[in-house]
């Protein structure tokens, strides 16, 4: 079993393969990140059956939590399997923070969350605003403290789907960009390193000042999200919500209670990051 220990935020991870490649790509593309001696989870991929680890090789992912109907990937998607398998062990084993599925940045020591369903862009907005001035947070969970209140950073790398690839690529080339996978469940994907900063600062937390929920592909439009509405939604977005009980309910209640919320129409990534800037400057 070919290895690698990676932390990202506060999380450590340890990943097991049977094969030695999905390893070697997760080595150079994590290469900046921490290697833990002690670890929260394990992820691992397994031969769907004995011979499937020679024979047209597919892998299963399994780890302390999985899912067990979930269809094998092929090892060509390896890299896009192990970091199924990371994100799977916190959203169902997570408990230290309140769990967003969003998209997050810093700028002025303030945070903006982003949260939305799969091509609403919010993956390909958090990665655009940590080449333009901002710092990334994250693109996959936005980790909110129960007790401070804070989004706390989880830099993994970010998962960009079909046209979001096009956009980061001429911004930033491809010297940070992993391997194209095709046809995999969600259209093509390419993996994109934080930038350096986003790495060296991922233990330092941000107080949140605006909730968004962008739309990618419509006219420009901006509404209000009011506090009920607001909890609806994020309640939605939540993996961990229930586990957390009590805890949870509480820190939910106050973020909906003293940040504001926008919900964002745009056409063009461009459009969506001077739409960002201008509600972040209407909240100053």
């Amino acid at each position: 079993m070919h290895e690698l220990r990676l932390k990202v935020g506060p999380a450590a991870f340890r990943i097991g393969s049977a094969w030695r490649a999905p390893i070697e790509q997760l080595e150079g593309l994590y290469a900046a990140y921490p290697k833990p001696r002690h670890v929260d989870f394990t992820v691992r991929l397994d031969p769907a059956k004995p011979w499937r680890k020679y024979l047209r090789p597919s892998a299963m992912i399994a780890g302390d939590f999985m899912l067990p109907d979930a269809a094998p990937l092929p090892l060509a998607q390896g890299l896009l399997a192990a970091e199924m398998g990371m994100n799977l062990q916190m959203a169902l084993g997570w408990r230290r923070h309140l769990l967003l599925h969003a998209g997050a940045a810093e700028k002025d020591g303030r945070a903006i969350v982003m949260t939305g369903l799969s091509g609403s862009g919010k993956s390909t907005m958090a990665a655009l605003l940590g080449e333009t001035g901002w710092r990334f947070m994250s693109d996959e969970f936005a980790l909110l403290g129960l007790e401070d209140g804070a989004i706390h950073p989880f830099p993994r790398l970010v998962s960009l789907k079909n046209s979001g690839i096009e956009a980061l690529e001429q911004r930033v080339g491809y010297r940070r960009l992993g391997p194209r996978l095709r046809g995999t469940p969600k259209g093509d994907i390419r993996h994109f390193v934080p930038s350096a900063e986003a790495i060296k600062r991922m233990a330092e937390p941000a107080l949140p000042k605006l909730i968004l929920f962008p739309r990618f592909g419509e006219r420009r439009a901006v509404r209000t999200v009011p506090p009920g509405e607001l909890f609806m939604r994020l309640t939605q977005a939540s993996t961990n919500y229930v586990a957390l009980g009590e805890a949870g309910f509480a820190a939910l209640t106050r973020l909906c209670e003293t940040v504001p919320a926008r919900a964002i129409d745009y056409g063009r990534g461009e459009e969506g990051a001077e739409l960002i800037e201008e509600l972040w400057e209407q909240l100053a």
